[in-house]
C-alpha cells in the first residue's frame, strides 16, 4: 500500500497533478481540487476521503460527465499541517487553474484553505472540518458537513441520556477542540449535567499521562473525548494502562477517536458519527456508498467521511452543470442556487445563510472490536 501510494505522488510530482478519473486528453478535462491529509497521523482518513472522491468521479464520468465533459479531480496532500495545506492549495489555483477546491479533514487546515479560496474569489467544499469557526471562512465557502454546534448538541443529550450527569471533556487544543469543548459545555449543562474537569491537550506529544491523571482526579462518571491520529491512540493506550477504561469512555466521531488503536485499548467505549455512508448513492443503480466502496477497494469504508467526500465532488458537479462553465464567477452564481436545498447521500444540505447544515443526520454507535457498530 506504502509503496503503490509512493508512487502515486511521485507522478504527480512528475506531471504536476494526480488524476482521479477516466483517461481523457487534458484538453477536454474539467479540473477541481482537494486537499486531503494523504500522510501524517489522518492519513487513513485523508486516503478514506480520497476514495469517495474517486468513485464520484468515477460516477459522474459514466453519465457523461459535467457539461458534457469529463471531470478529473487534482489531489494534494496536506500531511495534516495547515502550512503544507496552504502550499497545496497555492499550487492547485497557481498551477493548475483550478477554479474549486474541497477539503480537508481538520479544521486547523480547512479554515486557512478556505480562506485563501475566498481571497481570490474561487469557491471552497468544506468535507469534514466541524470548527464553528468554519462559519466564517466566507461567502464562496459551502459546507457538506454539520458543524460542532449541531454534534455537540446531540452528543451532549446522549451522554445524558446514557445516564451520566457528572462528566470530564478531553480535546486537542485548537480551533476544533476549543469550540468543541465550548459547545459540549454549553449544552451538556443545559441538558442538566456538569462538566467537572476538562483538559484541552497539545497535540503531537508523546505522553498525555499526566492529563490523564489530572482529570481523573475529579472521579467523573465518564470520559467524554474527541481526538484523532496519533494522539488519539496514546490517548486510548495510557487510559487503558492507567485502569482509567473501567470509567465508561464517550467518543464524538468514534471513528477517528478509535481509529488505529488496538481493540483491546476501546471496546466498548460509547460513542456517536456522522451518519452517510448506507445511503444511496444517486446514479449507482441504488447500490448504496457502502456497497460501491466494498466493490471497488475489496474492504469496508475506513470511515463515513469519503461520503462527504463524495457529496463534495457531486455539489461540485451540480454547479459545473447549472453554470454550463467552470469559470469562477459563473460557478459561484451556480452554487448559490444549488446549494443550499441540494441532496447527497449524507443527506439534504438544508443551508443556512451562512452556507452551513442547519440539520445534520448523527448515529449512536459504540466500539466492538476495533470498529464502531450500531447502538
Amino acid at each position: 500500500m506504502k509503496s503503490r501510494f509512493g508512487q502515486s505522488m511521485t507522478l504527480s510530482a512528475l506531471t504536476g497533478m494526480t488524476l482521479l478519473g477516466l483517461a481523457h486528453t487534458a484538453l477536454a478535462d474539467v479540473n477541481i481540487g482537494a486537499v486531503l491529509p494523504l500522510t501524517g497521523t489522518s492519513a487513513s482518513i485523508g486516503e478514506d476521503q480520497r476514495r469517495g472522491i474517486e468513485l464520484a468521479v468515477e460516477n459522474i464520468n459514466a453519465h457523461g460527465g459535467v457539461d458534457g465533459q469529463p471531470l478529473h479531480v487534482i489531489v494534494e496532500d496536506s500531511a495534516g499541517s495547515p502550512v503544507t495545506g496552504l502550499n497545496a492549495v497555492r499550487k492547485l489555483t497557481q498551477v493548475n487553474h483550478v477554479p474549486l477546491v474541497v477539503g480537508s479533514f481538520s479544521s486547523s487546515v480547512t479554515i486557512p484553505v478556505g480562506q485563501y479560496l475566498v481571497k481570490n474569489h474561487l469557491l471552497h467544499i468544506n468535507i469534514s472540518g466541524t470548527s464553528t469557526d468554519v462559519r466564517k471562512i466566507g461567502a464562496t465557502s459551502w459546507s457538506v458537513i454539520g458543524l460542532d454546534s449541531l454534534s455537540a448538541r446531540f452528543s451532549a443529550e446522549d451522554v445524558h441520556q446514557l445516564g451520566y450527569n457528572k462528566v470530564a471533556f478531553i480535546a486537542p487544543d485548537g480551533a476544533y477542540g476549543q469550540g468543541m469543548a465550548e459547545q459540549f459545555t454549553k449544552a451538556f449543562e443545559k441538558a442538566g449535567g456538569k462538566v467537572v474537569a476538562k483538559v484541552l491537550y497539545t497535540s503531537g506529544q508523546p505522553s498525555y499521562r499526566r492529563e490523564l491523571e489530572q482529570i481523573s482526579r475529579a472521579h467523573p462518571q465518564a470520559y467524554v473525548y474527541t481526538s484523532y491520529g496519533q494522539d488519539a491512540i496514546v490517548l486510548n493506550r495510557e487510559a487503558w494502562e492507567l485502569g482509567l477504561n473501567k470509567t465508561p469512555w464517550y467518543g464524538m466521531y468514534l471513528t477517528m477517536a478509535i481509529d488505529g488503536s488496538p481493540a483491546q485499548y476501546t471496546n466498548g467505549q460509547m460513542g456517536m458519527e456522522v451518519a452517510g455512508i448506507d445511503q444511496k448513492a444517486a446514479g449507482s443503480n441504488g447500490e448504496n456508498y457502502a456497497t460501491l466502496y466494498q466493490n471497488k477497494f475489496h474492504e469496508k469504508p475506513r470511515s463515513v467521511y469519503g461520503s462527504y467526500a463524495w457529496d463534495s465532488v457531486m455539489l461540485a458537479a451540480a454547479a459545473i452543470n447549472k453554470a454550463h462553465s467552470a469559470e469562477p464567477a459563473a460557478m459561484i452564481t451556480a452554487m448559490k442556487a444549488v446549494a443550499p436545498g441540494f441532496t447527497g447521500i449524507t443527506g439534504k444540505l438544508d443551508l443556512d445563510a451562512d452556507n452551513q447544515r442547519q440539520s445534520q443526520p448523527y448515529l449512536k454507535v459504540k466500539a466492538s472490536n476495533g470498529a464502531p457498530v450500531p447502538r
